[in-house]
């Protein structure tokens, strides 16, 4: 049976696509240095160029912290002294940054997705930045934007709530904060002054939920948001 023609070219459009992608890469790899081919290899013979090609090509992609490069070369099998001499070029040209990085990370993510400072020193200790720089980027948000970011989010939210909040609703709301790392209280908070500014008859309907949300009112346990 004659095969099918749109099959037949459907594969080599397929091949076609495929030899494009690999040349591709081939082009990218040679930007940041050419090809590194075999990472245990290609140590062997000279890991600083090897673990320098690595870094190249990761922060061609994005800010990486020195943590993340350092933790990628062991994972291709750099040994640690190449490893850590390269890391120390990179930082002496200011190719890795980790205050740096912090500082920009805290402003994009709280003005792009309204993390609180207790989420983005989680998130930046993930990625390996010391405690003193987590600490002196975090500490320029200043409490009161904290505040009226927390507030611009629910009021967004409470925009599309149509009739009477539900508790389904109000619990959705002070979720909302919490996953973005708030504190219960001041979810709660800022979830009823919203809903009261919409609509000046919420008290009933707060008296009456007031005992549903009893655990979010429970004090947070003191700890300092800093520590690992």
């Amino acid at each position: 049976r004659r095969p099918d023609s749109r099959c037949c070219r459907a594969v080599a459009t397929k091949r076609r696509a495929a030899g494009r992608a690999a040349a591709a890469s081939s082009d990218a790899a040679g930007a940041v240095g050419g090809p590194v081919g075999d990472a245990a290899e290609s140590a062997e013979r000279d890991p600083e160029e090897t673990a320098r090609q690595i870094c190249l090509r990761m922060l061609a992609t994005a800010p990486k912290t020195r943590a993340q490069l350092a933790g990628a070369l062991r994972r291709r099998g750099v040994p640690d002294e190449a490893a850590e001499a390269v890391l120390e070029r990179f930082a002496d040209v200011k190719l890795i940054d980790d205050a740096m990085f912090a500082s920009a990370w805290v402003e994009s993510r709280h003005y792009s997705r309204g993390l609180s400072g207790r989420a983005l020193a989680a998130e930046l200790r993930q990625r390996g930045v010391p405690a003193d720089e987590i600490k002196a980027a975090v500490g320029g948000l200043d409490p009161e934007q904290e505040v009226a970011t927390a507030r611009s989010l629910v009021a967004r939210r409470v925009e599309s709530i149509r009739g009477q909040p539900t508790p389904a609703d109000v619990r959705r709301l002070i979720g909302m904060l919490a996953r973005k790392g708030y504190p219960p209280a001041l979810a709660f908070r800022l979830t009823r002054e919203a809903l009261e500014q919409r609509d000046k008859h919420q008290a009933a309907a707060w008296l009456e939920f007031g005992d549903e949300v009893g655990e979010f009112l429970e004090p947070a346990a003191d700890s300092d948001p800093f520590e690992a």
